[in-house]
């Protein structure tokens, strides 16, 4: 059980890191397509924004279990 702390806390500053980078704009480029990729639903109006990002979460979650099961698969070891 202390290992799932360690990985929460390795998580926890990936996102700080990713968000701060995101934040100020250096991750423009890289991270573009975020949140943009056909399949996330986007409703803009003048004074409204409704945004569902199906697609952008299916690719997360597979992203995150390629990279769960890697460390399980390497800690087994």
């Amino acid at each position: 059980m202390h290992d799932a702390g360690k990985y929460l806390i390795i998580f926890g500053i990936v996102a700080i890191v990713v968000g701060v980078i995101i934040q100020m704009g250096w991750g423009t480029q890289a991270f573009g397509w975020i949140f943009r990729l056909p399949g996330d639903i986007r409703i803009e109006r003048d004074n409204f924004r409704f945004y569902i990002p199906i697609t952008t979460c299916i690719v997360f979650s597979i992203i995150l279990t390629v990279i769960i099961r890697l460390i399980m698969m390497f800690r087994n070891n």
